[in-house]
């Protein structure tokens, strides 16, 4: 049974904290990808995707991240990934995505990072 996609938004601090959760694959990017745009447009200037809930991610999902990174920077943003689980890391790592996107092991830690180093 797949869960299905849901994006969450909550400012904590300086932040915008964004909860993904279910398979981001090329059923549920285009999903992804709208409501990526919409928590984007608000604005804020440190994003942290907390993708502790996405239990698979295909090159369509990685695209999106990709995709959603890119919008943040070209709206003066910093977005960075936190809560990846191992599965997904391993994605990034053999695509050399992380070597784009940040990426940390908790939010509580990309958010310090994001505050201490400026983030912007």
């Amino acid at each position: 049974m797949t869960v299905e996609p849901s994006v969450q938004a909550n400012t904590s601090g300086t932040s915008l904290i964004v909860q993904i959760s279910g398979d981001m694959d090329y059923q549920t990017a285009p999903v992804f990808r709208d409501r990526l745009l919409d928590e984007i447009a608000r604005g804020q200037q440190r994003v942290v995707l907390d993708l502790s809930a996405v239990s698979f991610c295909d090159s369509a999902g990685l695209n999106v991240l990709l995709w959603a990174w890119r919008r943040a920077e070209g709206a003066g943003a910093v977005l960075v990934l936190a809560c990846v689980s191992p599965k997904v890391q391993r994605m990034l790592t053999m695509t050399g995505v992380d070597t784009v996107l940040r990426v940390f092991g908790t939010v509580a830690e990309a958010e310090d990072e994001l505050v201490v180093g400026g983030g912007v």
